[in-house]
């Protein structure tokens, strides 16, 4: 008995052995798990990309930008100009307000002698009405008895129809203000007294679009030859299937266009990258790495996801991991020295001061390394998963030269916020005004849309541009 109790006892703490490494990688497996579900939890617009529409409203995260503070208050600065309504030297109409008599004796004053005249104007609209215009043809007979018509002009398409004036303010509501067609035939016919049909603004679009083929050919080639250009893509329901619209732009022009994916393919139908040579800033989306041009990663993301990555650690308690706010404050650092050095005219940070943050940024990404080193080689094909915080160290250290693109070249911006304010619009559209039904609908808004965004930025009022479209002289946008 004595001499079979320890083969006994030595099975079964075997056996507990085993039981308690199979519980550990249970619990190893259970708290990875808890820290996905922490992190995706803890995301919101403000440490992430999602956008703010996505935050709950019961634990919507107070505001904080990611912005230094530079010591100025609110509100109109010192020195700056100020903006008021100015009055005019000619206005549309003049009313003089006599008094009938003295307020003091009651006398009248219908000759009294003015000693003084103050002045108010008031800007307003006068009550706005639709001017019809009628068209007559006549036909008139030759002397050698044969019948001629006179022509009507391209406006009067129809026995009764609506002109160019109507179509471009239709349209402006439509695609710039982002209305829905119910509300613009309801709005027409408060402010205007127009009674258009749903039927007929759906049909504004199309008929815009076939007027734009120049225009997006024009852009295009201007984009192609741009030194540096943004681009940006975003989910989107069509037909009540999910496609995707990809934008290419600079700070004066703009490009839409639809797609079924975000890869090269369909980044390729917007007619920008194939043919591209310039500087590409975008969010690190590896489509754009197929093309054989240099890129600049945008910052703004990197911001983000360094904020989150601080958070987390701070929920699991590890604070002494603190590379990911030190990342944060160097790249928010090397932006305001580039900011200054702009302001001194200068085209580039001195050399001693951008070696000096290189080798800051080197430490910081040895620093991440050590804390969250790579897992060790599984023997499968394929790379190894990295986590979030691994995949933002990889995407840090593999591009470097990427990320710090707006320190060593002053023409490239420190985030793609451009891209994403043009790609915002595409959200609000679907946000306000639902998604599109068809195909054909949402290509001719992209297409309009393209026009308006790219008129703005060129500062032309987008009324003209719109009028012109539908009178068949189709504004082209310069190359800057």
């Amino acid at each position: 008995m004595s001499e079979s109790f320890p083969a006994e006892a030595e099975a079964v703490i075997e056996s507990l052995r085993a039981q308690v490494a199979q519980r550990d990688v249970v619990i190893e497996q259970l708290l990875e798990r808890v820290t996905a579900l922490e992190a995706r939890v803890g995301k919101n617009s403000k440490n992430s990309s999602q956008p703010p529409s996505s935050d709950n409203p019961f634990t919507k995260p107070s505001p904080r930008s990611l912005r230094q503070r530079t010591g100025r208050r609110p509100g109109k600065q010192p020195g700056s100009p100020g903006a008021r309504l100015e009055p005019r030297s000619d206005p549309d109409r003049l009313e003089v307000h006599v008094p009938v008599e003295c307020a003091g004796c009651g006398g009248d004053l219908d000759a009294a002698e003015v000693v003084e005249e103050r002045v108010r104007q008031v800007f307003d609209l006068p009550a706005i009405q639709i001017e019809v215009t009628e068209h007559r043809a006549q036909t008139r007979r030759c002397r050698c008895g044969h019948l001629t018509t006179g022509s009507f002009p391209e406006a009067a398409s129809a026995a009764t129809c609506y002109g160019a004036g109507v179509a471009a303010v239709a349209t402006y509501l439509l695609v710039r203000q982002h209305v829905p067609f119910a509300r613009v035939a309801e709005l027409l016919a408060d402010c205007f007294g127009v009674a258009v049909s749903t039927g007929w603004l759906a049909g504004l679009l199309p008929q815009a679009e076939a007027q734009l083929a120049g225009f997006a050919r024009v852009t295009q080639e201007h984009l192609k030859a741009a030194p540096v250009a943004h681009f940006d893509e975003t989910g989107a329901r069509v037909g009540g299937k999910l496609w995707w619209v990809h934008v290419a732009c600079t700070q004066t022009l703009t490009h839409y266009h639809r797609a079924s994916g975000r890869g090269a393919s369909s980044a390729d139908l917007g007619g920008v990258l194939p043919g591209f040579e310039g500087i590409a800033v975008h969010d690190g989306l590896t489509t754009y790495r197929n093309y054989d041009v240099d890129h600049g990663l945008c910052n703004a993301h990197h911001l983000r996801e360094l904020l989150a990555l601080t958070e987390a650690h701070q929920r699991q308690g590890k604070t002494q991991i603190t590379w990911p706010q030190a990342m944060a404050d160097l790249l928010i650092e090397i932006n305001t020295a580039v900011k200054t050095a702009k302001a001194a005219d200068h085209s580039r940070l001195e050399p001693s001061e951008q070696v000096r943050f290189e080798e800051r940024y080197r430490d910081l990404i040895a620093q991440g390394w050590r804390a969250h080193p790579p897992p060790p080689p599984t023997g499968k094909q394929g790379r190894p998963k990295l986590g979030t915080a691994g995949s933002l160290l990889r995407r840090l250290d593999i591009y470097q030269d990427d990320v710090l693109r707006f320190a060593t070249d002053f023409g490239v911006p420190f985030d793609n916020n451009q891209a994403e304010r043009d790609i915002r619009m595409i959200r609000v559209q679907q946000k306000i005004s639902g998604s599109w039904r068809s195909e054909a609908g949402a290509d001719a808004y992209l297409a309009v849309r393209s026009y308006l965004a790219t008129a703005r930025k060129q500062h032309r009022n987008a009324l003209e541009v719109l009028r012109d479209l539908f009178t068949g002289t189709t504004w082209l946008p310069s190359a800057t």
